[in-house]
């Protein structure tokens, strides 16, 4: 049984770009230390790309949303530069809204084999517990968790409210 590490959507745009905020890259250090962990076990670390097209502000998303952030090709799209090297060897998941499907789909594709599948990265209240909820729906019989302190959202009220929401559906948070 493996365990898989799912780094979400620490992009530019999230730390320091067109949705940055205050402390979103305090967490950075410790999402480093955590994807080395699993690397020096042997387990697999994965991450996400939110990933959207110029006409951003047409889509679903973007009318609720109405910040063009992580456009496909632009700087803000690109992982934060403390990140790029340590996880250019690991498989990438773009995803055109919150939840990624096609991480769905994967996680799905070898749930019969995972252990545990542990989310951290940006923004909790938002992509993180999206992606959790998919995680737990993929692999139902893995524990699924995320670290407090890996996560985070630019909303400090919210991120504790996403927190405990997540313990609501049988995610162990740490």
């Amino acid at each position: 049984m493996r365990k898989v590490l799912v780094v979400v959507d620490c992009q530019k745009d999230f730390i320091d770009g067109a949705l940055g905020f205050e402390g979103a890259d305090a967490i950075l250090p410790g999402i480093i230390e955590r994807i080395r962990e699993y690397k020096d076990n042997g387990d697999e670390v994965i991450y996400t790309l939110d990933t959207h097209t110029p006409d951003y502000m047409n889509t679903q998303e973007g009318k609720n949303l109405p910040v063009p952030h992580c456009i496909k090709g632009s700087e803000g799209y690109e992982l934060d530069e403390s990140l790029k090297s340590i996880l250019s060897d690991c498989r990438a998941f773009e995803k055109p809204t919150f939840g990624s499907l096609d991480l769905a789909n994967y996680l799905a594709s070898c749930a019969s084999d995972i252990k545990s599948i542990e989310l951290c990265g940006l923004v909790s209240n938002i992509c993180v517990i999206s992606n959790s909820i998919i995680a737990k729906a993929a692999a139902p019989e893995a524990e699924i968790i995320v670290d407090s302190k890996l996560t985070a959202s630019f909303d400090p009220k919210r991120n504790e409210e996403t927190l405990d929401i997540l313990k609501g559906v049988q995610v162990t948070v740490l």
